[in-house]
């Protein structure tokens, strides 16, 4: 088996196990994206639903509920409601972004508009409310609520601390886990909950996908300066250019000079951004070890999700969640 093989397994062998309920979601998730009404939302969703995502999160639903002994069919409501609040948040992400490329293709409000990418996101929302109500369960519905309110004040915080030198550790923490960790840790304690698991179970769940969610996160920042445009599935340098200070900028900054300090500020305060000024990033990042320091926490993080999952009983898809959490930070070996 190749290196490249070994790497995709765990998704693959975890999206091979789950096939049936995949299929199910998929059905579902197409079923409840139409609109008599107004038919550009099947449209926009179908343009982003339909791109070649690897259904991650609906799958972390499935997954933990099935490891915790599910048999009914509610599990495939919240995988299709993860689903849809995800594919929301990055519809109403790009417009914030001004983004023209999302997993390799052109975003939504580029090919539509950005009220059309806004709406449907809203629309979108909706629709995954009405599905998790028809669990029936007050306490997926708190679990999801408070996911969504969590992902959107994380996303205006970053509004705010993005380009704010003053952002520590602690602030872009508190941005990962809204923009990312929050739908992750939601997606993995819903299925628990659903399948009546014993509260320790549950408990553990949240944990593994809040550490799975951030460890996701800094990765995806670290790739950003320095992966491939078809790994990330956007331009390497566009937190660089959007001015974004992700966890490597937050510890070069933290170890910067003066005349260090003045290029941050210049860069990302001011965005006054010259030919060259990326890869005088690059070479400040590289003399503080940034990268390899941001590394170090991304593979701690993923430590602590696989640590989470001992307080679940043996099954092969607890084996493939511990892969899955190895799988994330192996994008930067």
């Amino acid at each position: 088996m190749s290196l490249d093989e070994a790497a995709h397994k765990p998704h693959d062998r975890m999206a091979a196990y789950l096939a049936a309920d995949l299929t199910a979601v998929n059905a579902l998730i197409r079923d409840r994206m139409a609109s008599e009404h107004a038919p550009r939302i099947p449209e926009v969703t179908a343009h982003l639903v339909e791109a070649g995502g690897k259904r991650l999160r609906p799958m972390l639903t499935l997954a933990a509920a099935r490891l915790c002994g599910y048999e009914g069919e509610h599990h495939l409501k919240l995988a299709a409601t993860v689903e849809f609040i995800h594919t929301a948040t990055l519809l109403h992400d790009d417009v914030v972004d001004e983004s023209r490329q999302r997993r390799g293709r052109p975003t939504a409000n580029l090919l539509w508009d950005n009220k059309s990418s806004v709406l449907v996101g809203d629309y979108l929302f909706s629709r995954s409310f009405q599905l998790m109500v028809e669990t029936g369960s007050l306490r997926v519905l708190d679990i999801l609520a408070n996911a969504s309110a969590t992902i959107a004040e994380g996303e205006v915080l970053q509004l705010t601390a993005a380009q704010d030198l003053r952002t520590d550790e602690k602030i872009y923490l508190q941005v990962v886990r809204g923009k990312t960790a929050a739908l992750f840790s939601a997606a993995t304690e819903v299925g628990g909950v659903i399948a009546g698991a014993p509260e320790d179970q549950v408990r553990a769940l949240h944990v593994y996908g809040d550490a799975l969610g951030i460890a996701f996160q800094i990765v995806d920042d670290l790739l950003d300066y320095g992966g491939s445009s078809t790994v990330i599935g956007k331009n390497t340098g566009d937190d660089f250019r959007e001015r974004k200070l992700t966890l490597p900028v937050i510890k070069a900054v933290a170890a910067a000079d003066e005349v260090e300090r003045a290029f941050w500020r210049r860069t990302i305060e001011k965005g006054q951004q010259a030919d060259g000024d990326f890869e005088e990033a690059l070479a400040i990042m590289a003399r503080h070890r940034a990268m390899e320091l941001t590394k170090a926490d991304a593979l701690a993080w993923a430590a602590k999700a696989k640590a989470a999952l001992t307080a679940l009983p043996p099954h092969d898809l607890r084996d493939m969640l511990t892969d899955l959490a190895d799988y994330v930070v192996s994008r930067v070996n």
